[in-house]
């Protein structure tokens, strides 16, 4: 199911969006927002995993021999 988000942009981000759809970068201000989003989430993703690495190769990290110990 989909929700609506609506938000508030001061006048040059805005033109900035309009463009990116006006130029066919994006097929909606939607879709514009959606693939900003899911390139935050990987960024996020990444960033998690590298803090991850540095904890384990700094002796911080735990191995897991199975899901249940996420705990």
């Amino acid at each position: 199911m989909r929700q609506i988000i609506n938000i508030s942009l001061p006048s040059p981000m805005a033109r900035t969006v309009k463009k990116a759809v006006k130029s066919g970068d994006y097929s909606s201000t939607s879709e514009f927002f959606r693939d900003l989003l899911r390139d935050w989430q990987k960024g996020k993703l990444l960033s998690d995993l590298n803090e991850s690495r540095l904890e384990i190769n700094s002796g911080k990290g735990r191995v897991l021999k199975s899901l249940k110990n996420l705990r």
